[in-house]
C-alpha cells in the first residue's frame, strides 16, 4: 500500500510538473510574439499607476540607491555587450516566432545560457531600484521575471526538439541565467570583439534604457518635493538627453547607409 501511494504521488507530481510546464511554453510563446510592445506598456503603466518611495526621507540615501541601481543596469549592458561582441546569437525570431538556424555554444553562452535575457533582468531591476515604489517591485519583478521565464522555456522546448540530445547535454552543463565564471578570463581573452556589430545591434537598446532612466530619475524628482524646489537638477537632467538622442540619430544614420556593416 505504501508503494502504491509514492507510485501516485509520483504520477501525480509528474502530470503537474507537465501541466505547469505545457502553461509555461504557451505563455512565453505569446509573451515572445508580443514581447517589445507588451514589456514597454507594462513599464509604463507601472510608473503611471504607482510612486517612487522616497528612502529614510533623506535626499542622500536616495541618491545612493540611484547610484546602485544605475550600477546594476550597467552591469546588465556590459553583459549584453560582451555577449554581441563576442559569439553572438541572432535575435527576433522569424514572423514573430522562436527559431534558431544554428546552435550557439560559444563566447558567454558557454558560461549562461539565457545571457541577453539575465542582462535585461539586470538593468530592470536597476532601473527599479532606481524608481524605488514598493508596489513597482513587487509587480513589475514578478511580470518581467515570469516574462522572462515562460519565454526561455518556450525557447528551450523549441531547441530541445531542433537539436535534441546535444541542447539536452548543453543543459545540464550550462546554467539557465545567472552565469558561471570559471573560465570566463579565457573566454573573455580569446578572439576578437566586434564593436560594430554590437553599436549596431545595441544602440537602439542602449538609448531606450538609459534615457528611460534619466527621465524616472527627473519624475521621482518632481514626485517627491516638486518641479520648483529641483528645477535645476532637472534640467541638468533634461541635458542628458539631447547627446543621446544624438548618438541614436547619427548611429542610426550610420547603420542604414551600411557604414557599420563589417
Amino acid at each position: 500500500m505504501k508503494n502504491n501511494s509514492m507510485v501516485e504521488n509520483k504520477i501525480l507530481h509528474r502530470n503537474r510538473t507537465g501541466i505547469f510546464r505545457q502553461f509555461m511554453i504557451s505563455a512565453g510563446n505569446f509573451l515572445f510574439r508580443y514581447r517589445n510592445m507588451m514589456f514597454f506598456v507594462v513599464g509604463i503603466i507601472l510608473v503611471f499607476s504607482t510612486k517612487p518611495g522616497f528612502i529614510f526621507d533623506s535626499a542622500f540615501y536616495d541618491n545612493c540607491m540611484d547610484g546602485v541601481g544605475f550600477a546594476i543596469a550597467i552591469s546588465g549592458q556590459v553583459l549584453r555587450a560582451l555577449v554581441i561582441g563576442k559569439d553572438y546569437i541572432k535575435r527576433g525570431g522569424r514572423d514573430k516566432k522562436i527559431t534558431a538556424d544554428r546552435f550557439v555554444q560559444g563566447g558567454i553562452f558557454s558560461h549562461s545560457r539565457n545571457p541577453l535575457y539575465f542582462g535585461n533582468i539586470l538593468i530592470i531591476i536597476g532601473m527599479g531600484i532606481i524608481y524605488n515604489s514598493t508596489w513597482g517591485y513587487i509587480l513589475s519583478y514578478s511580470f518581467f521575471i515570469f516574462g522572462y521565464l515562460a519565454i526561455v522555456m518556450a525557447e528551450e522546448d523549441f531547441l530541445g526538439r531542433k537539436f535534441g540530445e546535444e541542447y539536452e547535454k548543453y543543459c545540464n552543463t550550462v546554467p539557465r541565467f545567472i552565469p558561471r565564471f570559471s573560465g570566463i578570463r579565457n573566454t573573455l581573452s580569446s578572439g576578437s570583439f566586434d564593436w560594430l556589430r554590437f553599436i549596431r545591434k545595441e544602440y537602439n537598446m542602449m538609448c531606450i534604457w538609459v534615457s528611460s532612466v534619466v527621465v524616472l530619475a527627473m519624475w521621482e524628482k518632481i514626485v517627491h518635493s516638486g518641479y520648483d524646489a529641483n528645477k535645476s537638477v532637472i534640467q541638468v537632467l533634461s541635458l542628458c538627453l539631447i547627446p543621446i538622442v544624438i548618438f541614436y540619430c547619427v548611429t542610426r544614420y550610420l547603420k542604414k547607409t551600411g557604414k557599420l556593416s563589417t
